[in-house]
């Protein structure tokens, strides 16, 4: 767990899990392994400091942080105005009747203003560095692991404070990312959200945005994320599916069949289960859909989600995908819109 500088906040938000199934290509579920805890705990979120006091919103790392504390996923942090927080900011304006704009205009900036500062300290553990380690690049390699944990520190850091890893490199200059030791003490954004408590009723997945939306029944926002989608059309469902499975930390199937431009896949010639962790092909969540071999899930790739398109699942950063775990249920409605 983190040493918090006296001068700085960090809200953090907690997510454990423990493991099943994927779909890309299917598993079973008794074939899943649990994740160590020390895998998916993450601290519990620490009040606000009474004597924060809310402060204006003057650049864009500040806008992406806030939205992002407010359930609006900008994708990784990184301090530009790019496509995804644009259309974060959009859908946050949406919700509180302002202009759509897109924008850091006055209007939303005296809704959208700071409620912790944008920084904080965190501090490596001696846990943090155990469970890092370089991942095989073979299928076959990542099959002997008995967890994907994240290959380098700088990746870990990257993926548990929402951010791009050439930010957190921005912020800490004098780093040697090579040579980190417990203690060792580092600058990150300070975002994570809070869970909404409001009922959800459904999940809206808009392929020509690349966005998913989780709302209420009135159709209020709790929820806004970026998705990667399948890569040819005829793989992409739209109408009304629901949810049939919500799984932590699934393990994944490697299969030859479904991967036949794979060299390794043909001299293998059989299956391979790949076990659970971030580095997962599909990352740290498996929310299966009443559509046999789709499903929304993470991915080790944050960088990529919304940009590069999937074989058929819809793809989000692990942190997005922890979020809806706690969102999502069995039998919730699913609008996939064109």
């Amino acid at each position: 767990m983190s040493r918090l500088h006296p001068a700085l906040l960090c809200l953090l938000l907690a997510a454990t899990g423990q493991a099943q199934t994927p779909v890309e290509t299917p598993l079973r579920p008794e074939d899943t392994p649990a994740l160590p805890a020390e895998e998916t705990e993450v601290p519990e979120a620490a009040p606000a400091s009474p004597a924060f006091e809310p402060q204006p919103i003057n650049d864009w790392l500040a806008a992406q942080v806030e939205l992002s504390r407010r359930g609006f996923s900008c994708g990784s942090l990184d301090g530009v105005r790019g496509i995804q927080s644009v259309t974060a900011l959009k859908a946050f304006q949406k919700n509180e009747g302002l202009r759509e704009t897109g924008e850091l205009d006055r209007a939303t900036k005296d809704i959208l203003k700071l409620t912790a500062p944008v920084l904080t300290e965190y501090v490596f553990t001696v846990l943090d560095l155990a469970a890092v380690r370089p991942m095989p690049d073979t299928w076959l390699g990542k099959s002997q692991l008995d967890a994907l944990r994240h290959a380098t520190a700088l990746e870990l850091v990257a993926e548990r404070f929402r951010s791009n890893p050439k930010l957190v490199l921005k912020l800490n200059p004098g780093v040697d990312w090579e040579r980190i030791l417990p203690g060792q003490s580092i600058v990150v954004p300070s975002a994570e959200p809070v869970i909404p408590e409001a009922k959800v009723a459904r999940i809206h997945v808009y392929l020509a945005e690349h966005v998913l939306q989780v709302v209420d029944e009135t159709g209020r926002i709790l929820f806004h994320c970026p998705v990667s989608i399948a890569r040819n059309v005829e793989k992409r469902p739209v109408g009304e599916l629901h949810v049939a499975v919500v799984i932590p930390d699934p393990n994944y199937t490697f299969d030859p069949e479904v991967f036949p431009e794979v060299p390794e896949g043909k001299e293998l010639g059989r299956k391979l289960i790949i076990a659970p962790g971030p580095n997962n092909p599909v990352g740290v969540a498996w929310i299966g859909l009443d559509r046999t071999g789709y499903g929304i899930h993470g991915t080790p790739e944050p960088e990529k989600v919304g940009r590069t398109e999937s074989h058929g699942c819809f793809r989000l950063a692990n942190w997005d995908a922890r979020i809806l775990l706690k969102l999502a249920w069995v039998g919730l409605t699913v609008m996939v819109d064109e």
